[in-house]
């Protein structure tokens, strides 16, 4: 039987459709454009090729078609010839990442890399912040990511993608100067891997070199096309290190440009989180607001994200309906985490009811209460999700707080515990 690159069989007996899907398999783990067109290839020489369908679902979930990628899941689901146990497990763990059912799609996937553990393309939903264990609003769930990355190393020894995504985990973990070794052994494999160009402006924003990183992006850019997975969050790294650096209007050029829904649709978490998380900084750093474009972010992270359960998003949308003043919607939303948490129990809902009080209170220049809350929210943010360095959203906002309430007292105690090598705070007033 036909294998791919990871060794594993693959149920074709067509050399064209398994060598389109390695293909696809490879496009979509670097990030890179056109994964969903090398399955489809891979689809015409051999239809029946039900690992193809399964790229092809993922592929186009990731690029946010979902009717698409419903489709394609079909697809494979109908497929009757006989398939290896693998390719059944690596199937019903798609079946329910596409329905959308993340927590038990991480039990599956556990499941599955205990017997499978070099099925990349099954543990890729897990490997970055935003995925099976980031959105899983557990505490601790990035050193249970580091802990699965380091008993996987042995497996997949010097493959580029295992490598760049071991580095995500470790740099995540404040394992940086290893984090960084491995970043690099990975770009020099493979230069065009976006996930590794994203890792490595991690490991320079936490190293403090947001020059260097924003020089390496501005560099690693070009060829990388607009809709590409990963376009519109790079271009958001960008647009925060020109923020860092004082140039407000090429940041702003880069949002307008590369973030803002208007002119880089997509993944809904991604139009939510990536664009507003600009626009609060910009303001956090001095910059006016933008309305027009608040608005069109909040309306469609509402629109996505109606209730609670994405712990990454409800931060996001509480904050969208905080600062456009619905302080009815905030209550609401934090009504129904408060009744989900009494149901279920999880580590992320306490957080995103505490960070949605403190934004509301924050929107009415209450910064008492804001500060309380968002005091609660800093002393435990990792359960919302998210890198750390998108987690300091949290951060920054208290800090303005303490620095809008003449709090110079808590303004140097930040001082003393914001995470040691991190860029600095870009937040007016934080200088002086």
């Amino acid at each position: 039987m036909l294998t791919d690159r990871y060794g594993l069989p693959v149920s074709t007996a067509s050399a064209a459709a398994r060598d389109a899907y390695v293909e696809g398999v490879d496009l979509l783990l670097a990030a890179n454009d056109g994964p969903a067109e090398a399955f489809q290839r891979a689809l015409e020489a051999d239809p029946g090729c039900m690992l193809a369908h399964l790229g092809k679902a993922r592929a186009l979930q990731m690029r946010g078609d979902m009717a698409g990628a419903r489709a394609a899941l079909a697809d494979a689901q109908g497929i009757a010839v006989p398939l290896t146990p693998r390719e059944q497990s690596q199937r019903a763990v798609f079946a329910l990442l596409i329905a959308g059912r993340p927590e038990p799609a991480l039990e599956a996937t556990r499941r599955h890399l205990a017997d499978f553990p070099r099925d990349a393309m099954v543990l890729a939903p897990c490997a970055t912040t935003l995925g099976l264990f980031g959105l899983s609003g557990r505490l601790g769930w990035q050193r249970s990511l580091a802990d699965l990355m380091d008993a996987l190393a042995d497996d997949y020894g010097d493959d580029w993608w295992f490598t760049g995504m071991h580095a995500f985990a470790l740099e995540e973990t404040g394992q940086i100067a290893l984090a960084r070794s491995k970043i690099e052994h990975a770009m020099a494999q493979n230069p065009r891997f976006a996930h590794g160009a994203h890792i490595k402006a991690h490991v320079h924003y936490e190293t403090g070199e947001a020059a260097a990183a924003m020089a390496y992006l501005r560099g690693w850019m070009p060829g990388y096309r607009k809709g590409a997975q990963l376009h519109r969050h790079l271009s958001w790294h960008i647009a925060l290190f020109e923020l860092l650096a004082g140039n407000a209007d090429a940041a702003w050029q880069q949002f307008h440009e590369n973030v803002h829904p208007q002119n880089a649709p997509g993944p809904a978490l991604s139009v939510l989180c990536d664009g507003l998380s600009f626009l609060w900084r910009a303001e956090l750093a001095g910059a006016p607001g933008d309305k027009a474009a608040w608005e069109a972010i909040r309306q469609a992270g509402r629109t996505a994200f109606p209730s609670p359960g994405n712990p990454f998003a409800d931060v996001h949308v509480a904050l969208a309906d905080a600062m456009a003043g619905d302080l009815d919607s905030v209550s609401a939303r934090i009504e129904a985490i408060e009744a989900q948490q009494a149901e279920s129990p999880l580590a992320s809902r306490p957080l995103t009811a505490a960070l949605a009080r403190g934004f509301s209170a924050y929107a009415q220049g209450d910064w008492t209460r804001a500060i309380e809350a968002l005091e609660a929210g800093v002393a435990a943010h990792e359960p919302m999700g998210g890198s750390r360095a998108q987690r300091d959203l949290v951060e920054f906002t208290l800090l303005k707080a303490y620095l809008n309430a003449g709090r110079m007292a808590d303004v140097a105690r930040y001082r003393a515990w914001r995470r040691p090598g991190a860029v600095p705070p870009a937040v007016a007033g934080w200088a002086a």
